[in-house]
């Protein structure tokens, strides 16, 4: 695309925002089409079409982002929007709060710790470590984390969006093979590990599934940005 052309077109954020919706909108009903199966979902199906479209207009992403930015914004509002299926499921919740504060810590340390022990083996730099450490919270917090830890928002996004694609089959066939039906539990695992995607999945499940799952993002995010960040300094990693 001609210079002067795409300089047009990003004198506002318009056009960034107007083509995140249509790739989304796209991605759905490509999606949809497919009669929704779980190892390629609506968001994974809109960022390829989003990509491919930037990269066929030649648009920097660093020009995109700068458009975008105020969706970002909007994933505060939408993530405490969460609460209103928390409130309905509170008794369910309660009844369970026992088993659900021992398995949250663990859980939510092993999501960080494994793809940070894995990375280190490789060789990674201090840079990419402080990347994905949050690769499993959900993006409000998890961009803070990782501008705390000096990591690249770039490459969290790539990471969180990874983390929430595999979390979902991998849920679904460990619950096979588990043979765990409960929808608390899978999706209070669908949260924890796979943060607003697998939200969305729990939630095309079932009330109950979403509502745990909303749970297990929520408070992984909160344990992750309260402890990650000393742990962190702690270590001294990079």
């Amino acid at each position: 695309m001609p210079i002067d052309v795409l300089a047009t077109l990003t004198a506002t954020p318009l056009f960034a925002v107007g083509l995140t919706i249509a790739a989304y909108l796209l991605g759905s009903e490509l999606f949809n089409r497919l009669k929704k199966p779980a190892w390629l979902p609506a968001i994974l199906v809109a960022a390829l079409l989003l990509a491919g479209a930037l990269a066929l207009i030649g648009m920097p992403y660093a020009t995109y982002r700068q458009g975008a930015d105020w969706l970002t914004v909007l994933l505060g509002p939408a993530t405490v929007a969460l609460g209103m299926p928390l409130y309905q499921q509170l008794p369910r919740i309660r009844a369970l709060w026992r088993p659900l504060a021992i398995c949250l810590p663990i859980s939510a340390a092993l999501a960080a710790c494994y793809a940070l022990g894995i990375a280190w083996l490789m060789g990674s730099s201090g840079q990419i470590l402080a990347s994905i450490a949050a690769k499993s919270v959900t993006a409000p917090i998890a961009i803070g984390i990782t501008e705390q830890l000096g990591g690249n928002v770039a490459l969290l996004m790539g990471a969180l969006l990874m983390t929430g694609v595999v979390t979902i089959p991998f849920v679904s066939l460990c619950a096979r093979v588990l043979h765990i039906d409960d929808e608390r539990i899978i999706g209070f695992a669908l949260g924890l590990n796979g943060h607003a995607i697998g939200t969305v999945r729990a939630f095309e499940l079932s009330p109950t599934a979403g509502a745990f799952a909303s749970l297990g993002m929520s408070l992984t995010g909160i344990f992750t940005a309260l402890l990650l960040p000393l742990a962190w300094e702690l270590v001294g990693v990079g």
